[in-house]
């Protein structure tokens, strides 16, 4: 309804409503001087015409139409100092503090059924999964907890790809995610490529600032840049070593996560090399984690959400459109139409004189 929608910016002036009400109760009229002949039958002149003698001036007394335009002036110019405001649907400003890039590692280890599922089977046993699944199952999760963050993902193996830029839709991130196979990037781990090819998205992402608008301010500041990358084995080749993508990454600005998957006793192509993953994230100024199964994996993620906690804020706001000049143009058209017919009616009533 109308009436939910209009406020008054400027209430206190109803107060004065009733001011002609107070002048004209307690203050005398006006009255006009008149000039007037003496005679020395003016009792007869006045019995004469039925006059009933009064003061030596005369009170003018306006119309009824007069007094309806004067009332309905007056309140719509007491409306019109009050401002009255009409309020837009509620609109909701989102601002959205962080970017983060999720790197996954794609080589043919993480094939290995070594985790196993957070569902149960109807034997009330948990099932044998691949450490991608278990992956994914993670990561389900820990998406759920990144409301306002943008988030990218990048694959690797032989190479590293984008598979999704910075996005806040977590619905297709997911999507896109679960589309993922072990060894479609191919089956070695070039674990610096990755790093360096998510340093390269956060400066071609072109928002390193974020800016809200927020009572006629702009707050502007920097977005954060986080990169988790999750890997089950050591760099295999990289044209990028991983310890100089992580001083780079530093320079930038570029905070990352490191997650290793798997036992780190492991020998040969798949063995985790956690030296350089210390590093790598101690470089970048991010912490490094181990995990050995599911649960842990679970927890890697949930400190690192305490580490990376929101930045979303979210103002809900109504848009307002004042519209106190509608009823000073009602005065304005009131009084020239009062005007015009006054005057129309004078011109007739000359030209019947003159008749």
């Amino acid at each position: 309804m109308l009436i939910d929608q209009l406020e008054f910016a400027n209430p206190y002036w109803w107060w004065i409503l009733p001011l002609p009400m107070v002048i004209y109760w307690f203050i005398p009229a006006y009255r006009t001087r008149q000039s007037a002949i003496k005679v020395p039958f003016f009792d007869v002149v006045a019995k004469a015409l039925d006059e009933t003698p009064s003061d030596g001036a005369s009170q003018l007394t306006p119309s009824v139409w007069q007094k309806a335009i004067l009332i309905l002036s007056w309140g719509l110019l007491v409306l019109a100092l009050t401002k009255p405001t009409i309020l837009g649907e509620p609109q909701t400003r989102e601002q959205l503090g962080r970017d983060v890039m999720v790197v996954v590692d794609l080589s043919g280890s993480m094939a290995e059924r070594d985790f196993v599922s957070s569902t149960r089977t109807d034997n009330g046993e948990r099932q044998s999964i691949s450490r991608l699944d278990a992956a994914k199952e993670v990561l389900s999760d820990f998406v759920k907890t990144r409301k306002g963050d943008r988030l990218g993902l990048i694959l690797f193996g032989d190479a590293a790809f984008v598979q999704t830029p910075f996005t806040a839709d977590q619905k297709v991130w997911l999507e896109l995610l679960n589309q993922t196979d072990v060894a479609m990037a191919g089956q070695s781990t070039h674990l610096g490529d990755a790093i360096g090819l998510a340093i390269k998205v956060f400066e071609q992402s072109g928002d390193d600032e974020t800016a809200v608008k927020l009572d006629n301010t702009i707050d502007i500041k920097p977005r954060e840049k986080v990169a988790i990358v999750l890997t089950d084995g050591n760099d295999t080749g990289s044209y990028v070593e991983p310890i100089d993508a992580a001083k780079v990454a530093a320079a930038k600005g570029v905070r990352i996560h490191m997650i290793a998957m798997g036992d780190p006793k492991t020998v040969g192509e798949q063995a985790l090399d956690m030296e350089v993953i210390n590093r790598v994230a101690k470089l970048s100024g991010g912490n490094a984690f181990e995990a050995m199964n599911r649960d842990e994996l679970s927890l890697a993620y949930d400190e690192i959400g305490k580490l990376e906690p929101q930045l979303y804020e979210s103002t809900t706001y109504r848009p307002k459109q004042s519209i106190h000049y509608y009823p000073v143009m009602l005065i304005v058209i009131m009084y020239l139409l009062a005007f015009s017919l006054v005057t129309v009616k004078r011109y007739f009533k000359a030209g019947e004189a003159d008749v």
